[in-house]
């Protein structure tokens, strides 16, 4: 383990979703999800809804590794691409770059801090590609509800993969539900082999959504990028909106325009909060 007390890290922040970013390009940090736990722990460690390692690709100007607060690492997250896109566009001077994730690569356009485009790459809607643990043919609303049978407190969800997995219930109002006690049941629910991220969403016009989420791996957070791309592309394919929507999260607004050719482009702010290094105590037990 490098020591502790050399790495610097950035706080930074896409509509309130908090990241503490560690550049491990030059010299290699070897984290794990016992030293992203103390990292991400908000008593006692920095405080964020994910840790992101930058390091070194071969086909992109940066790799982002992604782990979650409780330790667990993730391929995909909309909001901290924001972030590192805001980075290597300063570092580059380039306004389009790319980052590489383990959900693939995925270009960016930055045009100033408040607005940055990221190309999410297209949407997958089969059962196996979600995954889901048994077969569904129709995946714009499927088998699952939380409370009684016959009078369900949430009921036949969306489920979308846009790098990680989504489960979109639809409700009339987003703060008419305790997200933070149903979210848990739902993420580990066994019809999600790898987990789910849960969110509750409204339509407020054809091309408008109100949305909270429950996180996979963080909890309840001010805003997820994937969540609002996989609530724009279920609400269109259900008819609900046009493929065009402005997603309002506790955070703010993101833009999503999900394109007659099956990319997701996602556009909204990143923004960095300060910068420090880390504790001798945070990695190293």
């Amino acid at each position: 383990m490098t020591d502790a007390a050399s790495i610097p890290f950035r706080k930074m922040n896409g509509l309130g979703n908090d990241f503490v970013v560690l550049d491990a390009r030059a010299q290699p940090i070897k984290l794990g999800a016992a030293e992203a736990q103390r990292i991400g722990d908000r008593n006692k460690g920095v405080g964020c809804d994910q840790v992101i390692v930058m390091e070194p690709s071969q086909k992109a100007d940066v790799f982002m590794r992604i782990f979650n607060a409780d330790g667990s690492e993730v391929s995909a997250c909309g909001n901290a691409t924001r972030c590192i896109a805001l980075i290597a566009a300063a570092e580059t001077g380039r306004s389009d770059v790319s980052v590489e994730t383990k959900a693939g690569l995925l270009t960016a356009s930055v045009n100033g801090a408040d607005r940055i485009t990221i190309d999410m790459g297209r949407p997958r809607f089969a059962w196996d590609e979600i995954p889901l643990a048994e077969p569904f043919g129709d995946t714009t609303g499927i088998e699952l509800q939380i409370g009684p049978i016959d009078a369900p407190v949430l009921h036949t969800p969306s489920v979308v993969n846009v790098g990680n997995p989504h489960a979109i219930f639809w409700v009339d109002d987003v703060q008419a539900y305790d997200l933070a006690r149903f979210g848990p049941l739902l993420e580990n629910h066994p019809i999600f082999p790898e987990r789910a991220n849960i969110s509750v969403a409204q339509v407020t016009s054809r091309n408008g959504l109100r949305l909270r989420t429950w996180e996979r791996g963080a909890g309840l957070t001010k805003a997820c990028g994937t969540a609002a791309c996989a609530a724009a592309v279920a609400a269109a394919r259900k008819g609900l909106t046009e493929r065009q929507v402005t997603v309002e999260l506790p955070g703010g607004v993101l833009f999503i325009d999900w394109t007659k050719d099956d990319r997701i482009l996602m556009c909204g702010p990143a923004e960095l909060e300060f910068e420090g290094t880390l504790a001798p105590d945070t990695l190293v037990r």
